[in-house]
């Protein structure tokens, strides 16, 4: 099972600390998992200009393509300015419109304080669901005081992580096991 790691910012590191601590998550508790991190601000990503995904080049090409051959998605977000930074939104501009379908699709996002819990629910879970994403429904909300030196210093931040790590892994392996019964019967 191919499971992609996304940290949709270009600044700061909680982020990319987050996903990667979920992705070793994943490794670890269940060995023979493909994992790969993809960490925006490693990359130059053209804009969305309406073309096919398989038609760009370079970086762009290379995580557009990840993403549509991932079997499962951990999607990072950072809460900047109350929304979803813009690399992210430019991310899912250059994906089709099924482009998540049959993916399941968690969320860990990361912010300055509490006020900004519901973001994810309310401006990032449509867009997944319009892409056709089988979301995991709970999500890791991780706040700026959990951090400490790019490390997870919250026991419980990191209890919610390995809940959410299972929980991903057993609906994306449930969906397996539901899509390969219905092709066995064709």
């Amino acid at each position: 099972m191919k499971v992609v790691g996304l940290s949709g910012t270009i600044v700061g590191s909680k982020t990319k600390t987050a996903v990667d601590y979920t992705l070793k998550t994943i490794a670890e508790k269940y060995p023979g998992t493909e994992t790969t991190l993809i960490d925006l601000a490693e990359y130059q990503v053209q804009f969305s200009d309406g073309r096919n995904y398989l038609d760009y080049e370079g970086d762009t090409g290379m995580i557009t393509r990840a993403i549509m051959d991932a079997d499962v998605l951990i999607i990072g977000t950072p809460i900047f300015q109350a929304s979803i930074p813009g690399t992210l939104k430019n991310i899912f501009d250059l994906l089709p419109q099924y482009a998540l379908k049959d993916k399941v699709v968690s969320i860990v996002a990361t912010a300055g304080s509490s006020r900004h819990f519901l973001v994810p629910e309310q401006q990032l879970k449509p867009i997944l669901t319009y892409l056709k994403a089988q979301l995991v429904q709970n999500y890791v909300f991780i706040e700026e005081q959990d951090f400490y030196r790019k490390e997870i210093v919250n026991d419980d931040v990191k209890f919610r992580i390995e809940r959410l790590a299972e929980d991903t892994m057993m609906l994306a392996e449930t969906y397996a096991n539901i899509r390969e019964a219905a092709y066995n019967e064709l």
